[in-house]
């Protein structure tokens, strides 16, 4: 083999790696948050504080989603990927942290909270 088609051939290789790397971390699930209308809100809160480059809401974010956490209201895995992205703001590059948690929330799986039925009774029917 010469030398053009070797270089070729590992050039292919490094591709493929770097693809197979890529997808591995693009497939793999983001950590769930548990069923919490008040961490969603946090959360959320979170993302805007992060577009909005506020580093006093970014704090306020970041005291609630640690007492969610030392309330267990806050999975381990969810709040090292929080705490991750609230690194990342602090340091300065708002734009990767918006990123990474744009990413988290997408991930989320949130369960439906069943409806209560509704109540038939009316004024007109009343008893």
């Amino acid at each position: 083999m010469n030398s053009g088609k070797q270089v070729a051939l590992a050039i292919l290789a490094l591709l493929i790696a770097v693809l197979s790397v890529r997808m591995w971390f693009g497939i793999r699930s983001q950590p769930q948050l548990a069923a919490s209308p008040d961490v969603y809100k946090t959360v959320d809160a979170l993302f805007t504080a992060v577009t909005a480059h506020d580093e006093q809401r970014l704090a306020v974010c970041e005291k609630r989603l640690e007492g969610y956490r030392a309330a267990a209201d806050l999975p381990e895995p969810a709040w090292k990927r929080l705490k991750g992205v609230i690194a990342i703001a602090h340091g300065g590059d708002w734009e990767k942290a918006a990123h990474r948690l744009y990413e988290f929330m997408q991930g989320q799986k949130r369960k439906a909270v069943a409806a209560k039925p509704r109540s038939r009774q009316t004024a007109m029917n009343a008893r």
